[in-house]
């Protein structure tokens, strides 16, 4: 099992940053990447970054790409998600997932993932 916590959420205006991370614990060694996911209210979870745990090939949503960035620390077992110039649509609750797949490209679709965070939330104001 691997559990994971997130945090760095919370309130924001429009244009400015946010720096999200999480912690992996328990069977790290499983994990083959790791992955940001976000739902805002009446919305279906979706993608937003990706990151393979050997070689550090990263994958963004379209909306994330030139505005997020996604790294890892395998020391630390950690995975960040530096937002910057957020959007009042980036409003959601932000999620950290792990998979143990094996792909080629960081995986991007839910049920590729096997452990998920409780979330954390992401508030941007106008």
């Amino acid at each position: 099992q691997v559990q994971l916590v997130e945090s760095g959420g919370g309130l924001v205006q429009a244009g400015g940053s946010l720096r999200l991370s999480c912690v992996a614990s328990g069977r790290t060694v499983s994990s083959a990447g790791m992955g940001w996911f976000r739902q805002a209210p009446g919305k279906e979870r979706e993608f937003v970054a990706a990151i393979k745990r050997s070689g550090g090939r990263t994958s963004y949503a379209d909306s994330a790409k030139g505005r997020f960035t996604i790294s890892r620390d395998n020391a630390e077992n950690t995975v960040y998600l530096q937002m910057n110039s957020l959007k009042p649509e980036d409003s959601a609750v932000y999620y950290c997932a792990a998979y143990s797949g094996s792909y080629y490209y960081p995986a991007s679709r839910i049920q590729e993932y096997d452990y998920w965070g409780q979330g954390t939330q992401v508030t941007v104001s106008s």
